[in-house]
């Protein structure tokens, strides 16, 4: 039997959808029986431009072979996303049809169209499609787009979200803040919740991780996309203001809104924007911060999703500080109550939360991580996918037979 795998990133990119990405296919690896094969079909490191080399274009373990294309130079805005969306799909279906037939499909999305991309195969070829959404993506795109003539778009973003999720036979959601739309635009789906998870080399580090900046202003980290979903530029530029002299915050990342970013922090000097770095000197980096600081933007879509960086930040030992609000802010509180919740982009509920753990000490979190192993969430979703391609795989044989 026979997969293929649709994923916008996939390793060495550095990005939640790679990391869930790479971490299936590894529990695939692991979990695969005798005589079926994956084909990944993906792109060169792209998350972050400049970031990290080329990948080879062709890779090959045992039964998995990895196909990377090339993507024409972007930005991150958004014409450049949709073109590199096109090179993308393009591409794929083509690479689809050289490695097929594949009996079943299997595609990770967050912007939708890979997600369309899986659905159009699956419609052309009749192999059923397994869909691993991990955004709602026209919700988020109504509040991004709030006010811009562009909004006039959403009505068919929605129509194609639509066609695209009643296609899938089984969707799993990241959140389970997702399911009621699920149930609406997919009512027929098989519905699963395998969340993100803590990856090996953060469960490996120690339960408690002492604060190091003991005698100066505690550091206050964010490591990530510095996007419109994020709305750090709405927050941090007052925020560090009211805390000069008080903290340090150091941001490392890029995206759509790092100019404004910069703009809005340009004469602050306890504010430090670097360059996003590799997952090993980024344990580097938790390792000198004191607090961690994570924050979604305030628009309703943001109230349903359950962010990856939750749990890489859980499990560390350090203070967390979060602006959040709905699924993830409930999330926090049941399972990470040491943790400091505030209103997202309210500056006065910030520095409430930051007295909270202004100077607390390391956080025992070895529950959380027994709990939220990603291994073991993907070893789940692996054998389920695994069960979805054998039953797809059968009944291919019936009617070939």
């Amino acid at each position: 039997m026979k997969l293929l795998i649709f994923s916008f990133y996939f390793p060495p990119d550095l990005c939640a959808g790679s990391f869930r990405c790479g971490a299936l296919v590894e529990a695939l690896q692991r979990s695969m029986p005798d005589g079926m094969s994956v084909d990944v079909v993906t792109t060169q490191p792209n998350r972050y431009k400049g970031t990290i080399p080329q990948a080879p274009a062709i890779e090959q373990h045992g039964s998995v072979r990895i196909h990377r294309i090339d993507l024409p130079q972007h930005d991150s805005g958004m014409a450049d996303q949709a073109r590199s969306f096109v090179t993308f799909g393009r591409k794929a279906l083509a690479i689809a049809r050289r490695s097929g037939p594949h009996d079943a499909i299997f595609a990770t999305s967050s912007r939708l169209m890979t997600a369309a991309l899986g659905a159009w195969l699956s419609k052309r070829t009749g192999a059923p499609l397994y869909l691993d959404i991990r955004d709602l993506f026209p919700e988020t795109m109504s509040g991004v787009l709030k006010g811009s003539r562009v909004r006039a778009v959403l009505p068919a973003i929605e129509r194609i979200e639509k066609a695209t999720f009643s296609r899938a036979e089984t969707i799993n959601v990241v959140s389970p803040g997702f399911l009621d739309h699920m149930r609406q635009v997919a009512p027929t789906a098989t519905l699963r919740t395998f969340t993100n998870g803590i990856d090996d080399e953060f469960l490996a580090l120690p339960a408690h991780m002492a604060r190091p900046n003991e005698d100066g202003p505690p550091v206050i980290l964010y490591a990530g996309n510095i996007g419109e979903s994020q709305g750090l530029h709405n927050i941090l530029p007052e925020a560090a203001r009211r805390l000069a002299g008080r903290a340090r915050f150091r941001i490392i990342g890029n995206g759509g809104r790092l100019a404004q970013l910069r703009e809005g922090v340009a004469e602050l000097d306890n504010v430090e924007l670097r360059v996003p770095v590799p997952r090993e000197q980024l344990l580097a980096e938790y390792a000198q911060a004191d607090i961690l600081f994570l924050h979604l933007n305030d628009q309703p879509a943001f109230l349903k999703v359950l962010p990856s960086k939750l749990f890489e930040y859980g499990a560390l030992g350090h203070p967390i500080l979060a602006g959040l609000a709905g699924v993830s802010a409930d999330f926090v509180e049941r399972e990470l109550p040491d943790a400091a919740v505030f209103d997202p982009c309210d500056v006065d509920s910030m520095m409430t939360g930051f007295e909270r753990v202004a100077r607390a000490g390391p956080q025992d979190r070895s529950e959380f991580k027994k709990r939220f192993a990603r291994d073991q969430i993907m070893r789940e979703m692996a054998d389920d996918l695994i069960s979805f391609t054998a039953k797809a795989a059968e009944r291919r044989g019936q009617r070939q037979g």
